[in-house]
């Protein structure tokens, strides 16, 4: 459903509008702008928390990512991943006219890690091979219009209920990267530390989320860039003042009370140089001289089913809130969108920051009135001047971006009045996709379980010519990759 409290609109503004279609679509340039700077903000965290995940497991042969044994090239990661995510977003934004950002998958690169990289023998040229040969496997279904009519096939409940499952994935995965959502002692999650709001941080996540909804239920303009804004000065205040975060203990544990990932302090400089030499570094087919032709094929086939289904109902949800999407609940352009994203899996891979694809967070700018492509240019641009400007991107918490996720995902929420609940036939399914999302942490796992129990009550109640042929070949797909692990200790591959 499309946000309207923070639409601009405006008059037509020449060749710009013509090409991105901002005011045929209902925005206008200064929404774009925001929009892509609200994306932007809410999935910077990647330029950080890539080269955490990447940088400090050693593959098969005892090197780490980019050379070396002790010491990670966080850096040198960082870079690449903010290049690379910089580049496709902009491609995104020009092909497709579409307001999706990419950036390396999160999920998909601790796969890479650690389990492919980290496989006897395994380098992580050979890895990074990997990957690129799903990319270009991925491009030839997207080529050959399979991506697209599996899409298409998808019934439009379950495409609501996908949205719906990711606006509560993306509320959660909000509060989990504040902190204000832990594992709990004695339960899986609990509230903050040890039940409570403790601390400085979790206190500006709280008046983060605040100040979002209350600008945006004033009906302010720019309400979730504000908040970001707003709360990250608070947060250097404090951290200046109180001197409460990033501190980490002897044994390596994170301060309890302290920011997660980005300590909000005033940097000692402004620009910060960055090295590209992890460009290139991949080997196509290195893998298979490693572990064998079968054991690539099961790993290939785990990444291409995470990113096939993840990019739909990524897709799918940004649609949704944008409002871009038909009675069918088919978004223009759609070819165009997946062939991006294929690519993104062949650059992510080459760039040797692992498969880079559309990232929900998206929504956070499209929440925030973005409607075009050009918000995702925005975006790209923003994410190339961090590769200059890291510093200043470093500044801002995650317990300062976060809150947009969790105001997002309540507006991703409100869709759910699409579902008929009164026809259990489609209402369970589209309640499993919603809730396995969230608590698998998984998008494709929603996904999943949604159309498994589809095609079994299609089977249950008779109806298996209702059941469109990609629905069961996706079903058997999904079957298949929930049993991957015990499948590949069965054949002993892993």
């Amino acid at each position: 459903m499309a946000n309207s409290t923070t639409r601009d609109t405006a008059a037509p503004a020449g060749a710009l509008d013509r090409f991105f279609k901002i005011s045929e679509r209902g925005s206008s340039l200064t929404s774009e702008i925001r929009g892509g700077l609200v994306t932007f903000f809410a999935m910077s965290y990647i330029i950080v928390l890539n080269p955490i995940i990447l940088g400090n497991v050693q593959d098969g042969t005892g090197q780490l990512l980019g050379g070396g044994t002790d010491e990670p090239n966080i850096t040198m990661i960082a870079a690449a991943t903010a290049l690379i995510a910089g580049v496709l977003s902009i491609i995104m934004g020009l092909v497709a006219n579409f307001p999706l950002a990419l950036a390396a998958g999160m999920g998909l690169n601790a796969v890479v890690a650690y389990s492919i990289a980290s496989l006897p023998e395994m380098t992580w040229a050979d890895a990074m091979g990997i990957v690129v040969l799903e990319g270009i496997i991925i491009l030839l279904l997207v080529l050959t219009g399979f991506r697209e009519a599996v899409f298409r096939a998808v019934p439009p409940e379950l495409k609501v209920a996908i949205s719906v499952g990711i606006g509560l994935f993306i509320a959660f995965v909000g509060m989990v990267d504040a902190g204000f959502v832990r594992p709990g002692s004695g339960t899986p999650v609990e509230l903050g530390v040890a039940g409570s709001v403790a601390g400085w941080p979790l206190l500006v996540f709280v008046f983060g989320v605040l100040t979002a909804i209350v600008l945006m239920v004033r009906k302010v303009k720019g309400a979730i860039l504000i908040s970001i804004i707003a709360s990250t000065v608070v947060a250097v205040v404090i951290e200046a003042v109180a001197k409460v975060g990033g501190m980490v203990g002897a044994d390596g544990v994170l301060n309890s009370h302290g920011w997660k990932l980005n300590v909000p302090q005033l940097p000692d400089s402004v620009i910060d140089w960055p090295d590209f030499s992890l460009l290139g570094q991949f080997s196509l087919f290195g893998s298979f001289e490693k572990i064998g032709a079968v054991a690539v094929i099961l790993l290939v086939f785990s990444l291409l089913l995470a990113d096939f289904f993840d990019t739909m109902g990524t897709m799918v949800a940004v649609g949704s809130e944008a409002g871009l999407v038909d009675k069918d609940g088919n978004i223009p352009k759609t070819r165009q969108i997946l062939v991006v994203d294929s690519v993104a899996a062949i650059a992510g891979g080459a760039g040797g920051v692992s498969s880079n694809t559309g990232y929900v967070e998206s929504a956070a700018g499209v929440g925030d009135g973005a409607r075009t492509g050009l918000a995702s240019v925005v975006t790209g641009v923003a994410f190339l001047l961090a590769t200059l400007f890291a510093p200043l991107v470093e500044m801002v918490p995650s317990e300062a971006a976060t809150p947009a996720l969790v105001v997002v995902g309540f507006l991703m929420v409100m869709q759910v009045t699409g579902i008929d609940w009164k026809n259990m036939e489609l209402a369970i399914p589209a309640f499993l996709t919603i809730v396995v999302m969230p608590f698998t942490f998984s998008i494709t796992a929603g996904i999943g379980a949604g159309f498994i129990t589809f095609v079994v009550i299609r089977i249950a109640v008779g109806k298996v010519r209702q059941v469109h042929p990609l629905m069961w070949i996706a079903a058997v797909l999904f079957v298949l990759y929930f049993v991957r692990g015990p499948l590949g200790d069965a054949l002993g591959v892993f």
